[in-house]
């Protein structure tokens, strides 16, 4: 796994532990998610959720550089071994024009501001009808579905910003 991809995967901790920290959201989370500070903490593994978050971020830091880096999906195209082959192959046509391509278009919106945008669009788009779905099933309120939406929204876009910014772009 790159760097990258490791850094990024570390913004949601961080994030959280300053979100729901009880002198920012923590307080107002705990009370719209019908938890206080006793029953919160009851059969709470805090070693596995937090290996657990971890892992899931580090899944989503990497599924979110399709999302943040266009050439990607350029690249998407050719996974079959037919492709790969011809891509190692300096003489196939298939090489020049992967290489043309990646001349001009290489780290064409390679930045950390693009990559904050896309973060806060998946973050718009796709985390916040999840959340809000499966809130409402839940029967927990707007303060709920905004404090959980605007976290993964800053997380989202902390994590594009740097996935964007620093990924290092392929070389041929």
């Amino acid at each position: 796994m790159p760097a990258t991809i490791g850094i990024a995967a570390l913004v949601p901790t961080i994030v959280g532990f300053i979100w729901y920290h009880p002198k920012v959201f923590g307080t107002a989370w705990m009370a719209s998610a019908g938890l206080t500070k006793e029953t919160a903490m009851q059969g709470f593994n805090m070693p596995l959720v937090m290996g657990l978050s971890l892992f899931f971020s580090a899944m989503l830091s990497f599924s979110l550089t399709s999302v943040v880096i266009h050439q990607y999906g350029f690249f998407s195209m050719m996974f079959d071994a037919d492709s790969q082959r011809q891509l190692a192959d300096h003489s196939s046509s298939l090489y020049t024009h992967a290489k043309a391509f990646y001349d001009i278009e290489g780290t064409n919106f390679r930045t950390f501001k693009h990559g904050a945008l896309h973060g806060g669009i998946l973050a718009v788009f796709t985390i916040l009808p999840i959340i809000a779905t499966s809130a409402m099933f839940e029967r927990k309120g707007f303060k709920y579905i905004a404090i959980n939406a605007g976290y993964w929204f800053v997380s989202l876009i902390l994590m594009g910003a740097i996935i964007c910014h620093f990924m290092p772009a392929k070389q041929f």
